[in-house]
């Protein structure tokens, strides 16, 4: 079972009243909305969003049976004014976000987002549509690919590995975790510490291809109008 990370913390922070209205934005495994749920009790409410569909079945079994009302939709944080008003959830006691990628959503190689095991570049949060990594990989060229790297990665090196990605693509397509970690490692010299050379380039990639920083922002500015007083 997936383990949440800081969820008594989490929740204490929330401080979840009896018959409390609550918004899960990123459900993931439902760690924090079971906790959440069974603080509310059985007149709690809470609306469970997640955009990744294998999430939404494993939460719907691990919520089963837990008392309150439980909507679960398919959906990202970012439209979570829209999701909340079509599920009748007008003005609610807290909203919590889990933000990043899950360890469900690492350990299985065909969704792409680890180079720990050789998979499919695929990254996205929800894999019924949108662009893949690999997609965006092959389409851009080498100067937004650097910007990315640097920007949503950190990595202070983007330019020499956006080079050598759009240099190795051309004799070869870059659609595995395991090809595109090969390709970042050749660029800066093979591994030489702790971390893996590709895991900022891998962190870009992921925050790119699930608009994450747009997500939050979006869900930060609609979720605080969606609070009590």
């Amino acid at each position: 079972m997936h383990l949440s990370v800081l969820l008594q913390e989490t929740v204490e922070a929330l401080a979840v009243v009896p018959g409390g209205s609550y918004i899960d934005g990123t459900l993931g495994g439902a760690g924090h909305s079971a906790e959440i749920l069974g603080r509310a009790g059985s007149a709690g409410r809470l609306l469970g969003i997640d955009r990744d569909p294998e999430a939404l079945r494993r939460s719907a079994v691990r919520l089963d049976g837990v008392p309150g009302e439980k909507r679960l939709v398919h959906g990202g944080h970012g439209d979570i004014a829209r999701l909340a008003g079509e599920n009748g959830f007008g003005a609610v006691d807290g909203i919590v976000l889990d933000l990043g990628v899950s360890s469900d959503q690492l350990d299985e190689p065909g969704r792409g987002f680890s180079f720990r095991s050789d998979g499919p570049l695929d990254m996205r949060m929800d894999p019924t549509g949108g662009e893949s990594a690999a997609e965006l990989v092959a389409r851009l060229d080498a100067r937004p690919l650097e910007e990315l790297f640097r920007t949503l990665g950190e990595e202070p090196r983007a330019r020499r590995i956006a080079q050598a990605i759009v240099r190795e693509r051309e004799r070869r397509t870059i659609d595995t975790t395991g090809r595109l970690a090969e390709v970042v490692s050749a660029a800066l010299g093979g591994r030489t510490g702790p971390r893996h050379p590709a895991t900022r380039v891998f962190q870009a990639l992921r925050m790119a291809v699930n608009r994450e920083l747009e997500e939050l922002e979006r869900a930060l500015e609609d979720g605080l109008r969606l609070l009590k007083p």
